[in-house]
Formats: structure tokens, C-alpha cells, sequence
């Protein structure tokens, strides 16, 4: 056997010539290898023997054979290059074009080389492609087609899941920074409340946290905020210590008492700044509302009350039924539980209510003035004080005068003055302490607010009529809905509930404001009355006011009340159901005309026509207050029951005019007496069987028999047949009248067979149970299908996202793959 050829290994390549005189050998470089001799030394350590015996290992080693095997080297390298550029490309092999995974696209083509390669290519082979049948050619290329278009849609859908997996993957992450927020404001407000004095520092990361971007996470903040401040505050008014009392020594139980004061100040202020600064936004409009609302309600007592009252009294008139609601329920809570403030919070919430009218121009809401009927005070505060100090003064000074005669007998003793004067001011300081630690109020601290609140109401109410009698244009009218006097009902009814404790030097002016606006601008000019107009019901409140200042200052009074009876008359004619309120009316009815009052006789007559009238064309309600009016009228007044004869001139006493005017305006001149009842008869066929019996009970009073009062007010009776309270059967108890002489023909007047009865409690009670499980029922249903919803969301969230860390390994592994 032959030798085996030893394969040559060759020399790596030399490094590129470069010339000496483009050596450049710089000082630094000569200093550096001068300084460095211990590291340069491998230089003149290299075994030069070895690398020329590596170098020149190839046969006898010389120069020439070295360079030639270089040349060569070199010279394949420039041969291949040019067998690559010569290569020439064709036409493609496929019709349609490949895509790759970039999205690039581009033709599969065959290179075409030379000669010589076709003839060594005994396989058949072009470059590595195999010459195929057009049967073969048909079926790859139809393969080609599906996969091309599988990976086109592969590729469309994946941008938009990669979109969609991103943004579940935020989703995730901000789910999971809430709930670890949510977690840490339960672990720091379970502390606080578990050791307030060494927890104090965490309200500051709480409030922090409460400045967060998420709205859930500040409204949670907020809420737990309130939960927190509700629990620690004291019940006592914090006084911070002075420059002076800060530079005294204290024991450590003072320092950090004085410091849990300081901190708790300081994080409820700054609460309460973030409160009103987030009131301004639509979002946490109700939530900011509900926690100052709850805050002042639970510490009213407690410092910055002023700033509570003042983000309170301001959403009022608010637009937002639900937070004017909330701040009216925690005004109203104020004034009634006035003895856990003192009556301080009170009086301060009237002055600013005051501002508030005055700076809007009495243009607010209702409600906004409908608070003040929360108000109570003390029958007697409208009454002057009782003279004890005087009498005690009086008593000193003629104690002094007979101790004259005896000190110009016995002189008296310097130290038992002495004595007396320490005494008496030991007992002065006793009383004080006693009453400032006392839960008592003082009488005569109560008595200064409640003068303060009333007379700041009083205020509140004056400027409100005196607006009212100002003509209103179109720019000032109040946006809402709510009229151009929208404060002048409320405001009529608390002088109607506090006119017993106005002083007598105002009645006056009150009761020509309440006449000039019963009147409806009749005694302001002509000019004005187009923009100086009210309601029927407004002017009905008026003339309501009027009698109750009059009942309540009856001793005081002697004023003629003529104006309004002669106003309520007109306005009987302009009352519409329902456009105005019946219970104003029936008020009016039972002020004016039901109670106990001596009425003149025309005024009697012309009330009792008038009402009958109006009871024709109104409803059963309306009719049937009108109907006990007058039933009212007939039994006080024995004369004008002549109206319920039927004599062909009218009643038998006419009086001073001898024919009834209908459109008189003055009751006294219409000549009521001169007519007749006739209403009642049609008022007996009325479709209500109640209407229909009291008309007929009115027709058969007699002017000789005496019968009792009516006990059931116009009041009354228009609640009991209102639409409201209306719960109607059908009963049997109908009678038919003489049915048997009347012909078939003829029309029979058909009572209603409907009666009003109350409903069963315990048949209410069943069907409110029943109600209550139904809805229930609905409202899980309902709860159940949004909870299948959330879950089926949740599993497409979670089944997009491992899609996409499969897509994420897969894209990987490629990557890998290439590289």
C-alpha cells in the first residue's frame, strides 16, 4: 500500500504591505515603550525559528514556491467571482410571485451558466432545479398558489391581533397597578383606624394616592379619605399652640399628641382643597358632593367647618338634581340638629344662604330657600326679654340706700369687703368654667343666635319681594325652567310659618308688598304689568300670608283685609287644574272663608254664587272643596240660604242692588242675593256620586231648621277625591228612581256606581311582597347576564393573550433559526 498523502495545511495570510516611509513613529510612542519595557519585552521574546519553519513548511521552503502558492490562492478567488457574475437569470419559474415573511415580494428564477457546467449536469439538473413534467409543473404550481394565499392571510391577520394583544396586555397591567393601589389603601386606612396617634403620617400617602390618574383609583381614595376622617376626628375643636407655647418645654406625651393635632389639620385641609379643586369636574362632581356633604354632616363641630358650609351652601342651586338634593338633606340636618354644633353652624349657613340670594339676584332654585322651613325657634323670642336684671338692680340700689343710715353708724369692716369681693369673684370664674365644660347651651347664647339666624332670614325674605315687585326682562330670566320668581313661593311659605315672630314695625311694608303682588302689578303702573306677572297660584299664596300674619298678630293689627278677599274672588275665575295647584286653593278656601269669621253678608252671598259656579266646570276635587265651602257659608250665614229659593225675582232679600252682576270684581257689589242656586240642580246629575250627594244635602237645607257645622274641611275633601289618592270600586247600593212611571224613551240619569274605598293593608302588604320578589328576580337575571357577559370578555382577553406569547416564541425561534 501506498503512502497516504499528507494534506498540506496552509500558512495564514500575510498581513497587507504597508511602506516604511508611511510608518510614523511619534515621541509619545518611544516615551511609552521607554516607560513600559516590561510589558513591550514579548517582542524580543518571540521564537522567530518557529514561525519561519511554520511560514515556509511547504517543499524546499523557497521564496518563489511561497509566492507562487499566494498568486494562486489568489487567482481562484478572482476566478470564482467572475463564474458568479456570469451567471444570467431567466424567466421565473412560477407565474405568481412568492412573499416573504417582511411582506417583500419576488419571482423564484433559474441562473443560466456556461456550457460547460450543462454538459458536466448528467442528472438533468439546472442549478439545482429538476426539469419537470407539465402535469407536475400544473400540481406545483397549484400547491404554490394555496400556500402563498394561506400565508397572505396569516399575514393580515396578524398586525391586527398583535394590536389587540397589546392593548389586553395594558389592560392587565393597569388592572393589576389598581388593584395593588386598592390593596394599599386598605392596609394604610386599617391602620390609621387601628392606632390613629402612630399611624397619623399614612393620611399623606392616602391623599397622595388620591392624585393618581385612574378616576376609580381617586374616587376610592376619596371615599376612604371620608371613612378615615369620620372615625379619628375628636369631639372637640382643635387649637393649635402658639409661638410662646411652642418655645415651652413639654413632656413627650404633649409633643406628640401636639403633633398627631398638627398632622390631622393639616391632611384635612388639604382633603378639603382637593374636594372643592375636583368639584369643578363633571366626573367627580356627585362623588366630591356626597363626601363633604357626609364630612360636615358627621363633624359640624370640627375646624374648617367655614369651607365645609361654603362647597355645601354653593352647590345649592346646583343643576344636578342628585347633588342638590344631597347639599339641601345636609342643610336641613343642620338646622334640626342644631345641638351638635351649638346653633353656630346655623347661623353661619343663613348668612352665607344670604350671599348667595344676593349675589344671584334671587334667581336660584327653589330648593335653595325651601331649607329655612327646617328652622325652629322659641315661641318667645319674638317677645321682649323679662326685666330680672332690672328688678335685681333695683333691689341693690334701695339695699344701698337703707344701708346708708347704718354705715354713718357702723363703719364698715375693709376686710369683710375684701373678703366678699374675692368670693364673689371665685363664684364668677366657677360659673364659667361650669359652663364652658357643661353640654348646656347657655339660654342667653341660644337666644343672640337665634335673633341672629332669624333676622338674617327676615333679610333673606325681604329682598326676595322686593324683587319680586321688579319688572323681569328676558336676560335675567333663570336658566332651568325655573320661572322668572323662582324664590317668591318658598319664600311666601316661611312667612307664612314664621309671621308670628316678625316685628310689628315691618308689617306694614309686608302687607303692601303681599298686596301689590296678590294685585298683580295693578298698583305699579301699566307699563310694567307685560313683564310684572304671576302665577294664580302665587297670587293665592299671597292672600294665604296676608290672613296668617293677620290671625297671628291679632292684638296688634288693624289692618282691612277688603283687597284680598276682592283679589281671591277674580281669581276663582282664572284657577285651571291643571295648570295651578289645588292645594293652594283649598288653603285659601279654608283660611279665608272656612274658618271661624264673621262674613259679611253681600261677601257671603257672592262667594257662596261664585263657588258654586265654579264648581260646574272643574273636578271632582275642586268641585267638592267648593261644595263644603259653601255648605260652610249656608249654615253661618241663615240669610243667604234665601239663594236656595226659586222665586221668579231671585232670593227674597235683594239688597242695596237689585240685580246680580257676575263680572262685578267686587264681591260686595255684585248683588249675589238678587239670584238663585240654580247650579246645584245640575251639580246633583254630576258623574262623582260624593259631588252629586253633597250638592243634593245643600239643595234640601232649609232656612228654618238648624243644622250642625260641616266638620270636614275643603282640605280634606279635595284630598280624599284627588287623582292621587283615588282608589276606585264598583258597588251595588246604586238606587234607581221611579223607574217604573218614567217611559223608555226618556233618559235616565245614571249615578256613577264607583265609590272610593280604601285599599287592605294586608292586601297591600301582599302585593308589595310579591312586587318585591318579581323585581328581584328581574334584577338577578339581569345581574347574572352581565356577569356572563364580564366572563366571556375575561376568556377571549386571556385566550388572545397566550396567542400571543405563542406568536411571540414562534417569531423567536425564527429569529434563532436565521442567525
Amino acid at each position: 500500500m501506498g503512502k497516504k498523502k499528507q494534506k498540506t495545511v496552509l500558512p495564514p495570510e500575510l498581513p497587507p504591505e504597508v511602506p516604511d516611509e508611511e510608518i510614523e513613529v511619534s515621541d509619545e510612542d518611544l516615551q511609552f515603550i521607554n516607560e513600559n519595557l516590561e510589558y513591550a519585552g514579548f517582542v524580543s521574546k518571540l521564537d522567530t525559528h518557529s514561525i519561519t519553519k511554520h511560514v515556509s513548511r511547504v517543499a524546499d521552503a523557497n521564496e518563489g514556491d511561497l509566492e507562487s502558492l499566494y498568486e494562486k490562492r489568489l487567482r481562484k478567488k478572482l476566478e470564482n467571482k467572475e463564474k458568479e457574475e456570469s451567471a444570467l437569470e431567466v424567466d421565473p419559474v412560477d407565474v405568481l410571485p412568492v412573499k416573504t415573511l417582511d411582506g417583500e415580494l419576488y419571482y423564484r428564477r433559474v441562473t443560466k451558466e456556461s456550457k460547460a457546467d450543462e454538459a458536466e449536469s448528467n442528472e438533468g439538473e439546472v442549478n439545482g432545479v429538476l426539469k419537470l413534467t407539465k402535469a407536475e409543473k400544473r400540481a406545483k404550481l397549484k400547491k404554490l398558489r394555496k400556500e402563498a394565499k394561506k400565508q397572505s392571510k396569516d399575514e393580515a391577520q396578524q398586525v391586527p391581533q398583535a394590536e389587540v394583544l397589546d392593548e389586553v396586555e395594558k389592560d392587565l397591567n393597569t388592572e393589576e397597578a389598581r388593584e395593588m393601589k386598592k390593596y394599599k389603601l386598605a392596609e394604610l386606612g386599617t391602620a390609621i383606624l387601628a392606632d390613629p396617634e402612630s399611624n397619623i403620617k399614612s393620611l399623606k400617602e392616602m391623599l397622595e394616592i388620591s392624585k393618581d390618574g385612574d378616576g376609580v383609583i381617586v374616587m376610592l381614595a376619596l371615599k376612604s379619605l371620608l371613612a378615615v376622617f369620620k372615625n379619628i376626628i375628636p369631639g372637640y375643636r382643635i387649637r393649635l399652640p402658639t409661638e410662646k407655647e411652642q418655645e415651652m418645654k413639654v413632656s413627650k406625651a404633649v409633643k406628640k399628641m401636639r403633633f398627631y393635632e398638627y398632622t390631622l389639620l393639616s391632611a384635612l385641609k388639604a382633603y378639603i382643597q382637593k374636594l372643592v379643586a375636583l368639584q369643578q369636574q363633571t366626573v367627580y362632581k356627585r362623588v366630591t358632593a356626597n363626601c363633604l356633604c357626609t364630612l360636615l354632616a358627621a363633624v359640624p363641630h370640627f375646624n374648617f367647618r367655614e369651607s365645609l358650609l361654603a362647597a355645601v351652601v354653593s352647590n345649592l342651586s346646583s343643576q344636578d338634581d342628585v347633588v342638590r338634593k344631597l347639599c339641601c338633606s345636609t342643610v336641613k340636618s343642620l338646622f334640626i340638629n342644631a345641638g351638635k354644633h351649638g346653633g353656630e353652624a346655623t347661623v353661619e349657613a343663613v348668612k352665607m344662604i344670604a350671599e348667595l340670594v344676593k349675589a344671584h339676584n334671587c334667581l336660584l332654585h327653589p330648593d335653595s330657600i325651601e331649607v329655612f322651613m327646617s328652622l325652629s325657634f322659641d315661641e318667645d323670642l319674638g317677645k321682649p326679654e323679662k326685666p330680672d336684671a332690672d328688678n335685681r338692680a333695683k333691689n341693690k340700689k334701695s339695699r344701698k340706700r337703707k344701708g346708708v343710715d347704718k354705715s354713718n353708724q357702723i363703719p364698715d369692716n375693709e376686710r369683710k369687703k375684701t373678703r366678699k369681693d374675692i368670693m364673689s369673684r371665685t363664684r364668677e370664674e366657677v360659673n364659667a368654667d361650669f359652663k364652658a365644660a357643661s353640654f348646656a347651651q347657655d339660654p342667653q347664647e341660644k337666644r343672640r343666635m337665634q335673633s341672629e339666624t332669624l333676622s338674617a332670614v327676615f333679610q333673606i325674605f325681604f329682598r326676595i319681594l322686593k324683587h319680586s315687585v321688579q319688572p323681569v326682562t328676558e336676560a335675567t330670566l333663570v336658566p332651568g325652567g325655573f320661572g322668572s320668581h323662582p324664590l317668591l313661593a318658598p319664600c311666601l311659605n316661611g312667612i307664612g310659618k314664621f309671621s308670628h315672630l316678625i316685628d310689628l314695625d315691618f308689617m306694614s311694608d309686608l302687607m303692601n308688598f303681599l298686596r301689590k303682588l296678590a294685585g298683580n302689578s295693578s298698583n305699579i303702573g301699566d307699563s310694567s304689568k307685560s313683564s310684572f306677572q304671576f302665577s294664580v297660584s302665587e297670587r293665592l299664596r299671597c292672600c294665604i300670608v296676608a290672613f296668617k300674619v293677620m290671625r297671628n298678630n291679632l292684638d296688634a293689627l288693624n289692618v282691612d283685609l277688603q283687597d284680598f278677599f276682592t283679589q281671591f274672588y277674580n281669581l276663582m275665575l282664572e284657577y285651571r287644574p291643571g295648570r295651578d295647584e289645588g292645594e293652594v286653593l283649598t288653603e285659601a278656601l279654608k283660611i279665608m272663608l272656612f274658618d271661624d269669621r264673621q262674613h259679611d253678608m253681600q261677601r257671603a252671598a257672592a262667594f257662596i254664587k261664585r263657588l258654586a259656579t265654579f264648581s260646574l266646570f272643574f273636578g271632582s276635587a275642586e268641585s267638592m272643596a267648593g261644595l263644603v265651602t259653601v255648605k260652610h257659608l249656608l249654615l253661618k250665614n241663615v240669610k243667604c240660604r234665601n239663594l236656595l229659593e226659586n222665586d221668579a225675582g231671585g232670593g227674597s232679600i235683594a239688597g242695596a242692588i237689585s240685580k246680580y252682576q257676575p263680572h262685578a270684581t267686587d264681591p260686595n257689589r255684585s248683588g249675589a242675593l238678587a239670584s238663585v242656586l240654580w247650579e246645584l240642580n245640575l251639580l246633583t246629575k254630576h258623574y262623582h256620586p260624593a259631588v252629586a250627594t253633597m250638592s243634593l244635602n245643600i239643595s234640601n237645607m232649609s232656612s228654618s231648621n238648624n243644622q250642625l257645622l260641616h266638620h270636614v274641611s275643603p282640605q280634606q275633601a279635595y284630598a280624599e277625591l284627588s287623582l292621587e289618592n283615588e282608589c276606585i270600586k264598583p258597588s251595588g247600593d246604586a238606587k234607581r228612581a221611579n223607574n217604573k212611571k218614567r217611559r223608555p224613551n226618556d233618559h235616565i240619569p245614571v249615578k256613577s256606581t264607583f265609590d272610593l274605598v280604601p285599599m287592605d293593608p294586608i292586601a297591600e302588604n301582599e302585593v308589595r311582597k310579591k312586587l318585591s320578589e318579581h323585581f328581584l328576580l328581574l334584577r338577578d337575571i339581569e345581574e347574572s347576564e352581565r356577569l356572563k357577559s364580564e366572563l366571556d370578555q375575561t376568556t377571549l382577553c386571556l385566550n388572545l393573550y397566550e396567542s400571543y406569547k405563542k406568536h411571540k416564541k414562534r417569531k423567536a425561534r425564527s429569529m434563532r433559526g436565521k442567525t
